[in-house]
């Protein structure tokens, strides 16, 4: 396999460092980009964002595609399962100037979006994801569009093959693979081999690996083992933003990083948990909703530190930013890195679980009779 690329072109778009920071719904705010950026380089994809609620400018929507004035590079992610729908979302993005690159989700596995045929369940039907990726690319214009898929509905439905092959023809910048099967959820290995062989398969554009990166060696790995052009990264860097940083000195071109290699002692790692809450409050304009926001972080954050679980469950109630800061002077700041135990996987691995899909999504390839539920699939305007 060749060695990795020190910078990554995706479409007009040139990253210092061949990195993606997954989207990952309640995580991937405007915050923790901030946050991310502030260690690293590369590029950094914002929550879901579903195409019906934002043509319908519904509020949490407006907000979540808002993007803070540092962030030069702004990066969106949608998702829909109505070819119109999603073109409609795509020509508003670009004709307010609200984004710099578009991704298209057909990788996500959870239950109310794969029952609508969404997410990872959408690639199964042929004509329907090339029309909703032919429409993007269209009226995305200039704007760079990539797709993020799974391999597969199950080890029976892989769909990973014909639907890069499509995605390739109808001109996206980039293809994204989370090397796990939709009913795996996140459990098991990621197959790397599936990467590799999507690379040999796909010629023209970049191909992405996700899946098990964990730390800046587990990157080079990948993109050694696989021949992939650049890494997504979600999981792994929950609670541990400074992993991009990591990253760009493994991967990127020199200086990509701006800064020495961390040192993340108990001292360093408080500084970043406090700096991420204050971004938090700063973003939800509301210092009690943003306390709460980052007690979903405590656990992630202090994974391996000799924090005690009564000092933990104080910091997961807390409720502004005073509070935290008399809870982190708490610690033994003194605490180096603790090594192995902060390693490795982080977040929820799950097991593996049968898809939920429409009645009958499996028996054809085609979109068929399914095509006029698509509106209604799409009347989801929660936001994200």
């Amino acid at each position: 396999m060749t060695a990795p690329a020190q910078t990554l072109r995706i479409g007009s778009i040139e990253l210092d460092a061949p990195v993606v920071l997954a989207p990952m719904a309640g995580i991937t705010n405007t915050a923790f980009r901030r946050l991310c950026r502030e260690y690293g380089a590369g590029l950094y994809v914002s929550e879901m964002i579903t195409t019906r609620a934002l043509v319908e400018r519904n509020a949490t929507t407006m907000r979540l595609i808002t993007h803070h004035e540092s962030e030069s590079l702004r990066s969106i992610q949608l998702y829909g399962v109505d070819p119109a729908t999603v073109a409609d979302a795509v020509s508003m993005l670009v004709a307010e100037d609200r984004a710099d690159h578009i991704d298209m989700n057909f990788g996500c596995p959870v239950p109310k979006v794969t029952r609508k045929g969404g997410g990872s369940a959408l690639p199964w039907k042929l004509d329907l994801f090339c029309d909703i990726v032919t429409r993007a690319v269209r009226a995305a214009g200039a704007v760079p569009v990539t797709v993020k898929m799974r391999k597969g509905i199950d080890d029976d439905h892989l769909t990973y093959l014909d639907a890069a092959r499509i995605a390739e023809d109808a001109g996206v910048s980039a293809i994204a693979l989370h090397a796990r099967t939709a009913s795996q959820f996140y459990s098991g290995h990621a197959d790397w081999n599936a990467i590799a062989t999507l690379k040999e398969a796909i010629t023209s554009v970049p191909v992405l690996g996700n899946g098990d990166i964990w730390s800046a060696g587990d990157a080079r790995r990948m993109m050694a083992q696989t021949g992939c052009d650049g890494v997504v990264v979600g999981r792994g860097c929950l609670g541990r933003p400074w992993l991009f940083g990591d990253l760009a000195r493994e991967l990127g071109r020199p200086g990509a990083a701006g800064g020495a290699p961390v040192d993340a002692t108990l001292a360093f790692v408080a500084r970043a948990f406090r700096r991420h809450a204050e971004l938090l409050v700063e973003f939800f304009d509301d210092e009690g909703r943003g306390c709460r926001d980052i007690r979903k972080h405590v656990a992630w954050y202090f994974k391996g530190y000799p924090v005690g679980g009564e000092l933990r469950a104080r910091l997961a109630t807390a409720s502004t930013l005073a509070e935290i800061d008399d809870l982190l002077g708490e610690l033994d700041l003194d605490a180096p890195y603790p090594g192995e135990p902060a390693e490795g996987q982080r977040g929820r691995a799950g097991t593996p679980k049968r898809t939920v899909l429409p009645q009958g999504w499996l028996d054809s390839r085609t979109i068929g009779a399914y095509a006029a539920t698509l509106t209604e699939s799409e009347a989801d305007t929660s936001g994200g």
